[in-house]
């Protein structure tokens, strides 16, 4: 049995959007998923199977979930030993920031420095950026919701042909957690 995380995106965050987290491990326990847990309301579920790797079964989670609650959620699979590496490469001073202040964005493809080429990187000091192993981390000492690098970053052009989701630090270190039993 492999431990996962599934992240959702786009979901429970205001409009008709809406997946409980109840209805969500119904849903996966009946894919034939075993441990299925969930984490906040804003979509993250861990479970382990024998069966798929991280494209099938993120494939399979959207259909069901499209299925199930009739409309589409894009869906990011990835393994604990994934996970681990993102946590563990961290090219910011994870330690020393708030979890507020450090963001991942999971990528559902490698992306590469060419992608992000037309960002004036010097304009948006303090805010800082770096690409991983599909995923962008983003240093945003003010948060989040006041960081207009994660503005331009959010552009749909920079993230064109990819699903993309972003999770603050606290998560990213929870997940690790959760997905490590």
């Amino acid at each position: 049995m492999t431990t996962y995380a599934a992240l959702l995106r786009g979901i429970n965050v205001g409009g008709s959007r809406k997946v409980p987290m109840a209805d969500l491990r119904t849903l996966m326990t009946g894919l034939g998923y075993d441990g299925v847990r969930t984490y906040l309301q804003s979509g993250q579920a861990v479970f382990a199977t024998d069966h798929g790797d991280e494209e099938s079964l993120a494939a399979e989670l959207a259909s069901a979930i499209e299925k199930h609650f009739g409309f589409p959620v894009d869906v990011i699979v990835r393994d604990h030993a994934y996970l681990r590496a993102i946590a563990d490469d961290c090219p910011f001073p994870a330690a020393e920031l708030e979890g507020k202040q450090l963001h991942v964005t999971y990528c559902s493809a490698p992306v590469d420095a060419e992608r992000f080429a037309e960002i004036d990187r010097a304009a948006y000091l303090p805010e800082e950026f770096r690409i991983g192993d599909r995923a962008v981390y983003l240093y945003a000492p003010n948060g989040l919701g006041r960081s207009k690098l994660a503005e331009i970053l959010s552009r749909p052009r920079l993230s064109k042909g990819l699903i993309a989701t972003s999770r603050n630090w606290n998560t990213v270190v929870k997940l690790v957690e959760m997905t490590s039993d």
